[in-house]
């Protein structure tokens, strides 16, 4: 090991490096899951929408 530091001091530390992300930023992967993200969305959004009009159909 190292020895202590001084007060006031860091001692040595390790380094950690990140692994490099992949060149291609349009990797298939990311196609997919933004598709099925967009997918989620409109389906989230129609099943509001029918929410809605079922409500306003609603007899009182």
């Amino acid at each position: 090991m190292f020895p202590a530091a001084p007060t006031g001091r860091l001692g040595r530390m390790t380094t950690h490096r990140a692994p490099k992300p992949l060149a291609d930023p349009n990797r298939p992967v990311e196609r997919a899951v933004t598709a099925a993200l967009v997918l989620a969305v409109v389906a989230g959004f129609a099943w509001i929408c029918g929410m809605v009009y079922t409500v306003m159909q609603w007899p009182l």
